[in-house]
């Protein structure tokens, strides 16, 4: 790690890339979640080959992350690295403490507890827990489920279509009914739509 924070560093100085050196916290945002997905990308292929350079990728945008705070005096790569150490110690007191668990189920609900006292006891509404940057249907579906939504049969769905004007607001109620008719399916939409995507890519790039 070190060795990678260097070579930011020589990237970010006087004499380094203007690009490089140009990029924000802000700017970085749409980079770090790109990498990511050709993370999960990768993983899901299963391909050992392709992983570690994705994973590289994303463990760049940590490294750059860190020196453009370190230069303002914000945080350092250390304070992040200390930050999910401490973390995972406290988190599992199982582990590093006196507390038993028989299962799985117990460490979630231990994790909850502690994550609620790092709060000062503040339970955190369902909806906060849901990121602004997930995939919009993934954002719904978990939306959804936090408010106890309904679930749509198919003539549901098709009521909605029925019923759509030529508008956003029409699209928008057509694609949050396509999530619960989903839902209804007991079937996650943001990943049947990329595997469908993919395989459209797949056979397009095939037939090039």
């Amino acid at each position: 790690m070190q060795r990678l924070l260097e070579i930011m560093k020589t990237l970010r100085g006087p004499d380094g890339c203007p690009w490089d050196r140009e990029q924000t916290h802000l700017s970085l945002r749409s980079y770090l979640l790109e990498e990511a997905a050709e993370a999960v990308d990768a993983l899901s292929h299963g391909n050992m080959l392709e992983i570690p350079d994705e994973l590289g990728d994303v463990l760049l945008q940590v490294a750059f992350h860190a020196v453009i705070a370190e230069e303002s005096g914000d945080f350092s790569y250390l304070d992040i690295e200390n930050a999910i150490c401490e973390k995972l110690i406290r988190r599992h007191p199982h582990i590093f403490g006196e507390v038993t668990v028989s299962g799985s189920s117990e460490v979630i609900h231990n994790w909850n507890e502690i994550k609620k006292l790092e709060r000062g006891g503040r339970e955190k509404h369902p909806l906060e827990r849901i990121p602004a940057a997930l995939g919009a249907l993934e954002r719904e579906r978990q939306t959804q489920k936090a408010l106890n939504a309904d679930k749509l049969e198919k003539e549901g769905l098709l009521e909605v279509v029925h019923n759509a004007s030529s508008d956003a607001k029409s699209v928008q109620d057509v694609l949050s009914a396509v999530v619960a008719w989903a839902r209804g399916l007991g079937l996650n939409p943001e990943l049947e739509l990329r595997e469908s995507t993919a395989h459209t890519i797949k056979q397009e790039l095939e037939r090039a």
